[in-house]
């Protein structure tokens, strides 16, 4: 069999178009048999749908929300997308995607993940951060009867909460083992928690209610920048380890992110790069990145957001150094065993060698 190539789009049909809430839609795509090892995914990866419109390509990337069932891979892919003002893709699929129609879809990716083992598990998701979570939790309380799980989600409204349904269901059929706990930050509710967003410090004051915070094996936090840095403090505060806190972020609002740092490149420098086994050497051009290096050079280079957020471009760098801009992606774990993302990184040696097959 083949390798999987990074960067490689393959054309998937859709066969639904499900309308989730008033800004919100679940789009499904059938995988061909001959594609199904191809799309082979874990619970929590994302895959990069890619359109071109008005002569320009547009790339975004949206995690799989349905569980892992089959063993051979799946029969088919769905994904979560949530209207974003003036995005571009999300609009398309909003207004203008409809059953039959073909898009581009790259084979899935992310490391926010968790193989279905037994243990106590815990998610806190603000938004469509509920997404990677879902194929999460379905898959592991379905192959895994000792298992438990905790899922913390904030929402705005019951009207505008994503997979209503199927997070209601997962309690009906594991009330044993699966605990739900929802906050809105726009509405009351008849009963639960109190209007109010899920920040540190009322995380921290909630999650030692709710569960025994140190016994959990693996905390999953996904959702907007803020949420999850809040999270993370709260968790952190209360001593879980680092080890144990995993983390995607879907939207990063730049006016409470880190500013990006600026780049001390020398005045020359090169680039050798491997991807899908084929290696090449290129210079760097003044300002740009080295993603932006290799893909003019190589049109296959894996990339969806450029944004360091999706971790679609994360490369080995096996000799030199670089700076990164910014980094949503990678867990300090990954930065410390040598992975960088290459849209945001730019060289301050002469020499840098990036692997993406590592």
């Amino acid at each position: 069999m083949a390798a999987v190539r990074h960067g490689a789009f393959r054309p998937l049909r859709v066969t639904e178009v499900e309308r989730l809430t008033d800004d919100a839609v679940a789009v499904t795509f059938a995988v061909p048999p001959e594609l199904r090892e191809t799309f082979r995914y874990a619970p929590g990866q994302h895959i990069a749908l890619r359109r071109r419109a008005d002569g320009a390509e547009i790339r975004r990337t949206y995690s799989i929300c349905a569980p892992v069932t089959d063993p051979d891979g799946p029969a088919s892919l769905r994904v979560g997308v949530r209207l974003v003002e003036g995005g571009e893709f999300s609009t398309y699929a909003h207004k203008e995607l409809s059953v039959g129609d073909v898009v581009e879809v790259m084979s899935p990716a992310g490391r926010f993940i968790l193989e279905p083992k037994p243990g106590r598990y815990a998610a806190v998701v603000g938004g469509s951060g509920i997404t990677p979570v879902l194929s999460i939790v379905s898959t592991l309380l379905a192959q895994q009867p000792e298992a438990r799980f905790c899922l913390i989600r904030g929402d705005r409204t019951v009207s505008s909460t994503m997979f209503l349904e199927e997070v209601a269901d997962l309690k009906d059929r594991y009330p044993d083992r699966f605990q739900l706990v929802q906050a809105l930050s726009r509405e009351e509710q008849q009963a639960g928690l109190p209007a109010g967003r899920l920040d540190e410090e009322r995380l921290t004051e909630l999650l030692p209610a709710l569960l025994p915070v140190d016994a959990v094996d693996g905390w999953f936090l996904c959702g907007p920048y803020g949420l999850v840095q809040g999270a993370e403090r709260a968790l952190t505060g209360l001593g879980v380890r680092r080890d144990r806190i995993h983390q995607e972020i879907f939207h990063v609002d730049d006016s409470s992110a880190p500013l990006p740092v600026p780049a001390a490149a020398p005045a020359h420098s090169a680039l050798t790069a491997t991807l899908d086994g084929r290696s090449g050497k290129w210079p760097v051009r003044d300002g740009e990145s080295l993603l932006e290096t290799v893909l003019r050079n190589r049109a296959d280079a894996p990339y969806a957001c450029k944004g360091g957020v999706c971790g679609t471009c994360r490369a080995f760098l096996v000799t030199g150094e670089v700076r990164m801009d910014r980094n949503f992606a990678l867990e300090p774990e990954e930065l410390a065993a040598g992975y960088v993302l290459a849209c945001q990184s730019h060289p301050v040696d002469e020499q840098v060698e990036l692997d993406f097959d590592r």
